[in-house]
């Protein structure tokens, strides 16, 4: 459908434009009137057809003028269209405003004050300080966290922000292009998904993070088990800085997914390891480990094929007891991961069940307490450092998770953004308007590369920049000092409280010494790492 209407309104003109010649030559000379109207209207939309910047306008040409048009028409209705889509859904007017102008250089600066409701529950803020530190030199370049343990040799230097898993096959190949080259020019990591690592994530030398799914692709056999030899190619290539191994993901976590036929191109099945034209499954669960203690022994496997880089695991938190699990087998086997990503159940950019995406998985705040007060409680947060996704858009949203203990964060709707995403929700359909979310080559072609890759680097340079002005601005010298302490939440029409007041944190050990509150040391009690699933009540007697 898109593609009969996609260039609907040139075609038009045209027609109507050549129609108009006979009519001046054999009925009357003033329907030159009317060229005078539609051959500049026919030369705006081949401009429109071949111009680089703009995809709707790209791939639509004169129709996707009318969408420009109305957002100049005044304040209130470009309100109506940064709130609302197309279609009438939720259109998320921080991200509509903050994404596009920091991907276009467009400064963010707006004069009149905040408009949110600052004594509305839920409104929160970062404290600054009246001694202010001096901003930090070149944030893209030092604003950096360093990943890998004792038992990874070699470890990485991250940046405080990078892409978030979006797969090729979800994504089209023009996206994934885009968005490695604005890595590679920025020098942050790009996320593959579990969708194998493609020739288009390597085709700019972008800094990579190999995730590794319940489908293993890239590193599968024939049977869709995970091959070791596969992974070893892959794993030991220069340009892939971390592996990543994806136990479950915010938008439909315990859901496992599948690519539609139409979608799986020869591409597509060379990075999956997968065959053309059939349905592709991720399954629900792992088949390389189903034991808390099986998956430390698969984790030191990838540290081993890969030559000891970091591996670590994302997961969108669910039953505590099960994470205590997996923190409890890597204490017994002295195995442990390198990075714990966490996901929030409000993330999410694929499409996903409607009751999986609002109703199932924990929310990044509390999903990030619960890994932050496990290891903090079992005495080895020192050993890893926390990736935190889920909705991250802004400086400010990140300073909030690293207040509750994230140590660099990821974003994938805002790198959609920044490479043209309008939010038009057809991500499933194949027939995404601005080439994003597409096999489609007609639609595709809508996304210039280079132009929406220099949309990405600025977007991460500006946001990362906004970061260390606002933790300079709170009197300190790096990300890693945020606290608790420094942002504040308003509970109440009339009360305002700290994070630390807010939530519980344990202290370093309590777990182990049995002294944390009573809900955290049931959670641990009940963990065992022989098994995801919690003991019960009589085994725990039994086992002592």
């Amino acid at each position: 459908m898109i593609e009969r209407i996609r260039t609907k309104a040139l075609w038009a003109v045209i027609v109507l434009a050549i129609l108009v010649v006979p009519l001046v030559i054999w009925v009357s000379p003033w329907w030159l009137l009317a060229e005078i109207v539609l051959v500049p209207l026919v030369l705006l939309g081949i401009y429109d057809y071949f111009q680089l910047r703009h995809s709707i306008l790209r791939n639509y040409p004169l129709a996707g003028r009318m969408r420009f048009l109305l957002e100049g028409m005044g304040p209130e209705l470009h309100q109506y269209l940064v709130e609302n889509d197309t279609d009438g859904r939720p259109f998320d007017r921080d991200t509509r405003s903050v994404i596009y102008e920091r991907a276009k250089n467009v400064g963010d600066k707006k004069p009149f004050g905040t408009e949110q409701d600052v004594y509305n529950a839920g409104y929160s803020w970062l404290s600054h300080s009246i001694s202010p530190r001096p901003m930090i030199d070149d944030p893209e370049a030092n604003l950096r966290v360093t990943i890998g343990g004792e038992q990874c040799t070699q470890p990485y230097s991250a940046s405080v922000l990078n892409i978030s898993a979006m797969s090729f096959g979800a994504l089209g190949q023009a996206a994934v292009r885009a968005m490695n080259q604005g890595a590679k020019a920025g020098g942050f990591a790009h996320d593959t998904g579990e969708g194998g690592l493609s020739r288009y994530h390597k085709e700019a030398g972008g800094d990579l993070i190999w995730q590794i799914g319940t489908g293993y692709f890239g590193c599968r056999d024939a049977d869709g088990d995970f091959d070791p030899e596969a992974f070893r190619a892959n794993a030991t290539l220069p340009q892939v800085k971390m592996i990543e191994i994806k136990v479950s993901q915010g938008a439909k976590p315990g859901h496992g997914g599948i690519l539609p036929a139409a979608k799986v191109t020869a591409e597509i099945a060379e990075a999956r390891l997968v065959p053309v034209g059939k349905d592709v499954f991720s399954p629900t669960y792992h088949k390389a480990f189903s034991t808390p203690l099986e998956m430390c022994a698969f984790i030191a496997r990838l540290r081993e094929l890969s030559g000891g880089k970091p591996v670590g695991f994302k997961l969108c938190v669910g039953d505590p007891r099960e994470f205590a699990a997996i923190v409890k087998a890597m204490i017994q086997t002295g195995t442990y991961a390198d990075f714990i990503v966490v996901d929030g159940g409000e993330g999410g950019t694929g499409a996903a069940p409607l009751e999986f995406s609002d109703s199932l998985g924990a929310p990044l705040n509390e999903g990030l307490l619960v890994v932050q007060n496990t290891l903090v409680g079992a005495g080895i947060r020192d050993r890893f450092k926390i990736g935190a996704s889920g909705k991250m858009v802004t400086a400010s949203a990140m300073a909030r998770s690293m207040a509750l203990g994230a140590d660099w964060c990821n974003s994938a709707r805002a790198f959609m953004f920044a490479v043209g995403c309008i939010q038009s929700q057809r991500c499933h359909t194949n027939q995404c308007p601005v080439g994003v979310t597409t096999q489609d080559p007609k639609l595709q072609r809508a996304l210039d590369v280079p132009d929406k890759s220099q949309r990405v680097h600025n977007y991460h340079r500006n946001t990362v920049h906004a970061l260390a002005e606002m933790i300079a601005a709170m009197g300190l010298d790096h990300t890693s000092e945020i606290t608790p302490d420094h942002a504040v939440r308003r509970v109440t029409q009339f009360q305002a409280l700290a994070f630390s007041e807010i939530y519980d944190h344990l202290e370093p050990g309590a777990l182990l010494a049995g002294t944390a509150p009573a809900r955290f040391q049931g959670f641990w009690d009940q963990a065992s790492a022989e098994s995801f699933r919690p003991w019960s009540a009589s085994e725990r007697a039994v086992r002592g």
